[in-house]
């Protein structure tokens, strides 16, 4: 028995030091392993852009929310409907409600129903913008922020359920700057076009750690809310930022959409602490991107956007490649994460976090 023993032992220490010296996936496995998009917005009927995704190997989450830009919420619940009814093992989606006149009553009773409706025609998660913080006021003229009473009731409901919140909450910090001092040219065209968000310009509204603040006081509030701090929780700038807030919330898990820049800067300076971070907390970072496509127009545009960002992200984060950006003009190094990290990050938090998602 103990030779049989000694020989179990070091078969399982072989297969353990093997997985350890496993090489990186290399460009030709990009297609080989099952990725998920957890952040996009994807609007009408988009044939071009799923079978791209088909051909990737990506699995799609489309997020409804309550922005300018996009259509009525209503049309994008009713196309989210038709996406999943299309394509059932390829597109899923997030429900998410209008905070405009939640001081009136009855309002949070009515957002309950709906969002419960939405939950039980097949969504997925709820997600909660930045418009709470940054644009609504209450009737005495104060700003809406999300740690207010009202939306206690809604959070209680979500939290007994289960459902995950994807919560959009501030801006990257970026937004309290001026132009010429933001990190990445991404932030300097979308608030150039977006002078509404551009908060360096809007000392009416709460400051960047106010927002924060304010997600953070919501979260203790509901200790067992199974939240996603989408954009790297706003905390993009700084790696450490974001571990302090993992290690607060444990319930708590990241999106990479539209962020992966913000990384880059950080790792053109000191790679390794992004790479520790990677493999830290690789059991809560969710691969996406935040591309939005609306309809045929944009179908072929967008499915060549996103074959080019998918593949460009993979490059950083699989190998030790040396790398350039548009956003900044700094050179930085892949990432070269081991295969287990890549394959939670790309799918296995997306398909635990959201088990009915892709049948």
């Amino acid at each position: 028995m103990r030779g049989l023993a000694w020989t179990l032992a070091m078969l399982l220490s072989s297969t353990a030091l093997a997985q350890a010296e496993q090489p990186p996936y290399q460009d030709a496995d990009f297609v080989k392993i099952e990725k998920i998009d957890t952040h996009l917005h994807l609007h009408g009927t988009l044939p071009t852009f799923v079978a791209r995704a088909a051909a990737d190997n990506f699995r799609l989450l489309t997020i409804n929310v309550n922005y300018g830009d996009f259509p009525p919420l209503s049309q994008q619940h009713r196309d989210a409907l038709a996406l999943r009814a299309s394509y059932p093992d390829r597109v899923a989606f997030a429900t998410t409600f209008d905070a405009a006149g939640s001081d009136r009553p009855g309002w949070a009773p009515g957002v309950e129903r709906q969002l419960i409706e939405a939950l039980d025609a097949g969504a997925v998660a709820v997600k909660v913008w930045k418009d709470i913080g940054m644009q609504q006021r209450d009737a005495d003229g104060r700003a809406v922020m999300i740690d207010d009473p009202r939306f206690t009731p809604i959070f209680r409901m979500l939290e007994a359920r289960g459902t995950v919140v994807l919560g959009h909450l501030g801006e990257p910090r970026n937004a309290w700057l001026p132009l010429a001092e933001m990190t990445v040219n991404g932030d300097r065209e979308y608030f150039k076009e977006h002078p509404q968000y551009h908060m360096a310009m809007h000392g009416e509204w709460p400051s960047y750690e106010q927002q924060i603040a304010a997600r953070d006081r919501m979260l203790d509030r509901h200790p067992t809310l199974r939240f996603v701090g989408v954009h790297l929780a706003s905390l993009e700038w700084s790696v450490d930022r974001i571990a302090g807030f993992l290690n607060r919330y444990p319930n708590a898990s990241v999106d990479l959409a539209a962020r992966m820049s913000h990384l880059q800067v950080q790792a053109s300076t000191d790679r390794e602490r992004v790479r520790r971070f990677f493999i830290q907390f690789q059991d809560r970072i969710l691969y996406a991107t935040d591309i939005a496509c609306q309809g045929p127009q944009e179908d072929s545009a967008c499915a060549a956007q996103a074959d080019q960002a998918w593949r460009d992200d993979w490059r950083f984060l699989s190998s030790a490649d040396t790398l350039h950006s548009a956003e900044f003009a700094a050179p930085f190094q892949g990432l070269a994460l081991p295969r287990d990290v890549i394959d939670k990050v790309y799918s296995g938090n997306a398909r635990r976090l959201f088990p009915k998602a892709w049948p």
